[in-house]
């Protein structure tokens, strides 16, 4: 398998940090990290139990049986090499975690790797008391100094397992000190054979049994924590490391309660060898899998630490991703990888994600671009409007972008001319391609994209150059409708129009409006006296005054006949507060034509009907012409209280009224018969002059 193979989960932890994975979340859960699946986890828990209750039953065997099992065997040289090899292995490991805790700031990486070298310490001052190896005889200091040192061990194992702060690593000068003077300490004590070293240390005294209990039970409760963190952060070095102590508990308690130079003696050296081989086997492993010692021991970081670590594999990632962008990869990956002691494979995948990070980023960030483009071609922008926020936008995405528009059958877009012909399809010209912006087929423009910086520029720029013609075409066809529809209806019918088209059927609903039907009193003996120059000059000032008012208050236009119009309210768009709406418009229409007519006593005024109830409101008419407008009872009173009014009078029936509540100031005209009512009407004169 390609070296670059095994290394593709911590890439992934990588990549998966820079793009804002949770502080809190563990790392992507792999085979190489020592995950299974759910349905192996319970297997493999019952496996590794079995491995460690297997040692305890092999003691108790020994030392229930003493006679027959727990036989005598002594070998000095077996011994001695035993010794000196799980010594060697613990200040090669613990060296390499040294390291890893300098490198990573970390206090539980400190602490672990003082236990390897402190065990290692007392291990070969046990190593140096094999009789007939280095010295004649026994050492009682030396003889014990394995076991001491484990005690020791358990101490640190159970601290390192705590949630630790910074002060750690203050003191982390005098903590090494420590352990080298208390080596030094106690070899020369035991060679010294002062009290109380100077005699021989009794099988399974209290002081060796009480000491194995605390040893015991101090790393029984560190490869518990540390299981608790396996199950929050799966990882093979956590196992590692948690096997490693229950394994130490169990060499602790053979240490107490096995004979020496016995098989329950040799046990608890055995279970020093798989102990602390554990860990080094799986240091080993994961070192020939990523091809490096960096990240080796990652696992068993603190949480702060793994979160500081994964920001600046974040940090990096983006360098990397940012400089790849700006083209600017000369050196900057070489820099990372020695900042960060990736070997050389691990650097070739780390580019290669980078670059694949940042050509997704620069695809994402266009295909925004396109989805804005969308959102943003909708009614209302002009033409200009419309080009200056397109380019805008699209250039934070695709680069140097230049939009042109075709004007009077020809194109420039910077110092390039083109002809309508030479827009027919894409071109490429000096790292751009032209795309055509077209409208109905027809060539609008062209679009100048930059095409050197991903795979999918070219797809790309197409796609750009089709949303573009698309929201042009709507731009200009909007343009057209809204000066054609405006000239005939309120804003709001044509937006609903445009919005769905529908609506222009033929047919109608029935909904509640209010209905303001106006004309002018006199009109027809002000036409005979004046010129027809003159009616039109009034009419127009009026309609221009008259119109804002009920387009402002949401009301349509429907019809003009003559001099009169009429204008609805809550139709085709529904409007809260319709009645108000229509009294306010009314009320606005009066004061305007008071200011025009001011000076010409001889011009008509308007007067005004309202009213509110139902109505069929639809377009209405055959399929070739058809008009928006109301039919029913409510509409046919609006008319008649319009002819009951005096000029620059607004007369509104009772519905409307009513609508109004308190905020109306009213005189009332009683029950009045209308025309072609049967029964009464009740109808006001509205007399307050300040809006509603």
């Amino acid at each position: 398998m390609a070296r670059s193979d095994p290394i593709r989960p911590d890439v992934a932890r990588r990549e998966a940090a820079a793009r804002g994975r949770s502080s809190r979340e563990p790392y992507p859960q792999s085979r190489a990290d020592g995950y299974l699946p759910p349905a192996r986890q319970p297997v493999r828990a019952v496996v590794w139990a079995i491995h460690l209750a297997v040692p305890l039953l092999g003691l108790w065997l020994l030392l229930a049986n003493p006679e027959r099992l727990d036989v005598p065997w002594a070998h000095a040289g077996a011994h001695f090499w035993l010794v000196l090899t799980v010594a060697a292995v613990n200040v090669a490991v613990g060296a390499l975690m040294s390291e890893a805790a300098a490198q990573r700031e970390d206090a539980r990486l400190f602490l672990v790797s003082l236990v390897f070298l402190l065990t290692a310490g007392f291990f070969l001052l046990h190593a140096l008391a094999t009789p007939g190896v280095l010295v004649p005889g026994g050492n009682a200091g030396f003889d014990i100094a394995q076991p001491t040192g484990l005690a020791l061990g358990s101490v640190l194992a159970f601290v390192s397992s705590l949630p630790l702060g910074p002060w750690v690593l203050r003191y982390r000068r005098w903590l090494r000190g420590g352990l080298v003077g208390l080596l030094v300490a106690w070899a020369a004590w035991s060679l010294a054979l002062l009290p109380p070293l100077d005699r021989p240390i009794g099988e399974g005294g209290r002081a060796m049994l009480a000491l194995g209990v605390v040893s015991v039970v101090f790393y029984a409760a560190a490869a518990f924590r540390y299981h608790l963190m396996h199950r929050r952060r799966p990882a093979a070095m956590l196992i590692s490391i948690v096997t490693a102590f229950a394994l130490l508990a169990e060499a602790m308690a053979a240490a107490v309660l096995g004979r020496n130079w016995h098989l329950s003696w040799w046990l608890w050296h055995l279970l020093l060898v798989f102990a602390f081989g554990f860990v080094a086997y799986s240091a080993y492993i994961k070192f020939r899998r990523e091809g490096s010692t960096a990240g080796i021991f990652d696992a068993i970081a603190l949480g702060g630490t793994a979160r500081r670590v994964r920001a600046q594999y974040a940090q990096a990632l983006e360098e990397l991703v940012l400089r790849l962008r700006r083209g600017e990869d000369t050196g900057v990956l070489p820099r990372l990888a020695g900042a960060f002691g990736l070997t050389e494979g691990q650097a070739a995948v780390l580019g290669r994600a980078g670059r694949a990070l940042a050509t997704e980023r620069e695809v994402s960030e266009r295909l925004a671009a396109l989805v804005d483009i969308g959102r943003q071609a909708r009614v209302g922008l002009s033409e200009g409007e419309f080009v200056t926020r397109m380019l805008d936008r699209v250039r934070q995405a695709f680069g140097d972008v230049r939009i042109g528009l075709v004007s009077g059958g020809r194109l420039r877009i910077g110092a390039d001319t083109y002809t309508t012909g030479e827009l027919a399809r894409p071109v490429i010209r000096g790292g751009y391609v032209v795309h055509p912006l077209t409208v109905k087929g027809e060539p609008a423009g062209a679009l100048e994209v930059p095409v050197s910086r991903t795979a999918q520029d070219e797809a790309l720029a197409a796609m750009l150059a089709s949303q573009l013609s698309i929201a042009l075409e709507n731009a200009r066809l909007y343009r057209e409708l809204e000066t054609l529809f405006r000239q005939y209806m309120s804003p709001d019918v044509a937006a609903k129009l445009l919005a769905d088209p529908d609506q222009a059927a033929l047919g109608g609903s029935l909904k509640e409006v209010t209905a303001l039907f106006a004309d002018l009193r006199g009109f027809t003996t002000f036409s005979e006296r004046v010129e027809p120059g003159e009616i039109v000059d009034m009419l127009n000032a009026y309609h221009t005054a008259a119109v804002p008012c009920v387009l402002r208050n949401g009301g349509t236009i429907v019809q003009f006949v003559g001099d009169a119009l009429l204008a609805l309210f809550n139709a085709p768009a529904d409007q809260e507060h319709h009645a108000r709406h229509a009294v306010r418009a009314a009320l606005e229409m009066q004061r305007a034509v008071d200011r025009i007519a001011r000076g010409r006593a001889d011009w008509p005024r308007f007067r005004v009907g309202v009213n509110t109830g139902p109505a069929l409101v639809g377009n209405i008419g055959s399929p070739e012409l058809r008009g928006f407008n109301a039919m029913g009872d409510a509409v046919n009173v609006a008319a008649r209280l319009q002819g009951l009014a005096e000029p620059g009078q607004v007369v509104i029936g009772e519905a409307t009224r009513a609508a109004l509540g308190r905020a109306a100031e009213v005189t009332p005209l009683g029950d009045l018969n209308l025309k072609g009512k049967t029964r009464p009407v009740r109808a006001y004169v509205l007399t307050a002059r300040a809006d509603i």
